[in-house]
């Protein structure tokens, strides 16, 4: 019996940019699923210019990687919470995030630039701000057995061992990588971006 978790989270452009957490994070978005990804427009368009832009991609391989994405989990897609910007005391340049996250009733947005989420602007609206390294942890200790399958899964497809694995995604997620290598009993070391081969 699947396990469907209707926790919905707004994913921040910084973790879709970096393709091994995003490529995670959309896996267990997946049936049995964890939870429910959601964002907008215009954080894909960010996500877009960071990669071309600041990366070097591809932009033929950016737009495949976004249409996949927007396919896959048609119903992420946040619209017509623009009113709602003008209400948001966050950071200006993330305030359609916030504002996203107002509109859906979502109470987590997952982001690695906390410091555009500060608690006084998030707490009026009952929502909280969390690093993809700690939200993953939560998952991992909410269901360890569908975490720990969809590493092994994510192995499997990529031709690497878990242990690899881990090691890229201790580039940027190093607790979560930390602490699952020791629930697993393995031993992991960071693999840098650069070094990693597909």
């Amino acid at each position: 019996m699947p396990v469907r978790a209707d926790f919905a989270v707004v994913l921040d452009a910084c973790v879709l940019v970096e393709a091994s957490v995003a490529d995670f994070y959309l896996r267990l978005s997946e049936e049995p699923r964890l939870l429910l990804p959601k964002w907008t427009d215009l954080i894909w368009d960010e996500v877009d210019r960071t990669c071309i832009g600041k990366l070097g991609w591809d932009p033929d391989l950016t737009k495949r990687r976004r249409l996949a994405a927007t396919t896959n989990f048609e119903e992420a897609l946040v619209t017509g919470y623009e009113h709602l910007t003008e209400f948001c005391k966050n950071d200006e340049k993330d305030r359609h995030v916030l504002a996203a996250a107002i509109h859906e009733k979502v109470e987590t947005i997952v982001t690695m630039n906390l410091k555009h989420f500060q608690a006084d602007a998030l707490d009026p609206w009952g929502i909280i701000a969390v690093h993809p390294d700690k939200y993953l942890i939560t998952l991992f200790e909410h269901d360890r057995g569908i975490v720990a399958d969809k590493l092994h899964r994510l192995a499997q497809d990529r031709r690497k061992s878990v242990e690899e694995i881990l090691g890229r995604l201790a580039w940027t997620v190093p607790r979560f990588s930390t602490h699952v290598s020791k629930e697993l009993g393995i031993s992991v070391h960071a693999i840098t971006p650069s070094a990693w081969k597909v």
